[in-house]
This record gives C-alpha cells, structure tokens and sequence, in this order.
C-alpha cells in the first residue's frame, strides 16, 4: 500500500511538473497576447526616442500587437533603467537605453541594479557619432581655437549635457583630459534644451549626438568643428574627426541597445531578438537609421550582452583616467 501511494504520489507530482511545463510553454508560444511597453528613459525628442519609435513601429508589425514607448525621463536615465529592471520578466516591458545607462552609470552611481546581471539583454541595436558644436557667433572657429580659448579662460567656458555620466558629459571630460583644459558642466534635462541654448548663445559649447544635431549644423543654426567618432561622420564628409583636428588619439560615440527584465524566458528574447535583426535589415530602417547618422548593428542577445561588458569595463577606465564624478555637476 506504501509503495502504491508513493508511486501514485510521483505520477501526481510530475504531471503537475508537466503541465506546469506545458502551461508556460503555451503562454510563451502566444507572446504578445497584449500590448508590449517600451521604455524609454529619457525626453522625447533625443536619439533613443527617435530610435524607440522607428523600432516600436516595427515590432508593432512583426508581433501583431501595440508597442507603446513609454518616456520615463529622470536622473540621466536611471529612473527608466530602475523600472524595466525591477519590472514582471514576461516580455512586456523592454527598454531602449544608450552608452551612458548601460556602460558609464556603474561607475558614476550607487545603482539598486546591475547593468549587466539584471537585464536579458535583447539586441544591440545601431552606433551614433556625436558631433562638437559651438554657437554660430562663437569666435571659435576650429577645435583648435576651442582649445586655446579654453586654455586661456580656464573654466569660464560652460558646456552642456543631458545629464551626468551622459554622452556629452563624457565626451567633454574626455576631450578636457586629453587637452588639459578646464570646462565647467552644465547638466540639463535633455540635450534638446541644451542644444536650444546653443542656438541662443547661452552655452558655449555641446558635444551632442549627431542624430540630433544634423538638422541644426545644416540650416546654420549652430557650428559644428568636428565628429567625436574615430571616423568621419557619413553625413558630415566634410566634418573633420577630433583627432583629425588636433587631438590624435580621442574617440567617442554613442550606441543603444534594447534590454529586458534578468529571467524574461529565453524563448521569448530570441523572439524578440529575430523580430528586431529583422526589421534592423530592412533598407527602410537602415534608411531612416542612416538619415539620424545612426549605423545598424544587430546580432544576437549573447553578442549584445558581451558588448555591454566590453563597454563597461572600458568606461570604468575612461571615468577613471578623466576623473568625471557625478558630484561634479549636481545632477541631472
């Protein structure tokens, strides 16, 4: 009797196993059955945004249901990378985050998460040059003249960023390090408003990334001196590169990748994972990548992810080496 209830027992237990299996598979299989958010966790109007709705737009097609970008600006992008990391792991939640949130905020911030232990990361999705720009009255006409200037007026130049540990702010410190010049940091809450106070005269100086920027360097609005990627801008062919204009060895650009909650199935990243290295090949969002400066870069969540250690480990000694603080600069 014993044996026959034990027996009994573990049929019992492994089709609850089983069918627990099953149910879950079954619940994957049918992903989306509902609307999917993504998070983007800065202001509209900058490169993650423009990037996180031509790839809503596209996962709404291919998944066969809404995909809402959801802005959650705050903190530089912390406050956006706080709420997918700690959302439910079942695909609903992603979030679209740049160089700074996954790579550059370890080791600027007391983070409740992990960049890289926290998130299933999804897909690396495009590589964006920035641009130096200064206003189009600046007697500053090269990035040699920046550099004298700065050297002559030692911190009185301000420059701008969308926030500490951002593109612009690193970019700055980097070009200030290996200058030996002194700016003063100006955190704003977006890089749309910082660029806005170029335009006026307001601030004096703004690496800004170059999706952003183009549209203003073109009609005049603002002089751009060079690209901060170790190549020139497709865009901008005339645009020399930093190094090109006197700082041999500087190189910086931005880059987005999609992410999700650490223990979102497996089954349902590569999902997600094919349906965006999909819509990354098609010639009309290489297109509308390619008009914002932005060149695609795919591959698969493993690649993605191992990008981000390469990228962590590489900006812990950039942040090192420029001796940039988050409490440089009071917040942003």
């Amino acid at each position: 009797m014993k044996g026959w209830y034990l027996r009994a027992l573990s049929v019992a237990v492994l089709a609850g196993v089983s069918g627990a299996a099953g149910a879950q598979e079954s619940k994957e299989s049918v992903y989306p059955a509902r609307p999917v958010r993504l998070l983007v966790p800065f202001p509209p109007g900058g490169t993650p945004d423009i990037q996180g709705r031509m790839l809503a737009d596209a996962l709404r097609d291919r998944l066969g249901q809404p995909v809402v970008v959801d802005n959650r600006a705050g903190a530089n992008g912390v406050i956006g990378m706080e709420i997918a990391a700690r959302a439910r792991p079942d695909g609903y939640t992603l979030i679209i985050g740049t160089v700074g949130n996954w790579a550059v905020h370890p080791h600027l911030y007391q983070l409740t998460y992990d960049t890289v232990a926290d998130f299933a990361h999804v897909i690396h999705v495009a590589t964006t040059p920035g641009v130096l720009i200064v206003a189009p009255g600046s007697p500053v006409k090269s990035v040699k003249d920046l550099i004298a200037l700065a050297k002559q007026k030692p911190g009185e130049l301000n420059y701008g960023s969308a926030g500490v540990g951002g593109f612009g702010h690193v970019s700055a410190e980097l070009f200030a390090a290996m200058t030996g010049t002194k700016f003063t940091h100006v955190p704003y809450k977006s890089s749309v408003t910082a660029m806005l106070d170029v335009v006026s005269g307001t601030l004096q100086v703004l690496f800004n990334s170059a999706a952003q920027t183009i549209p203003f360097i073109k009609s005049g609005r603002v002089r751009a001196l060079a690209a901060t990627s170790a190549t020139r801008a497709p865009l901008l062919p005339d645009l020399p590169t930093i190094a090109e204009a006197g700082v041999p060895g500087y190189e910086n650009s931005t880059w987005s990748a999609v992410g999700a909650p650490e223990r979102t199935p497996t089954a349902i990243v590569q999902r997600l994972n094919r349906e965006l290295n999909a819509a990354l090949a098609t010639p009309d969002m290489r297109e509308r990548l390619a008009a914002i400066a932005s060149t695609v870069t795919g591959g698969t969540p493993e690649q993605c992810r191992d990008a981000i250690k390469v990228e962590v480990a590489k900006y812990g000694k950039l942040v090192k080496a420029a001796g940039i603080k988050a409490e440089r600069s009071g917040g942003g």
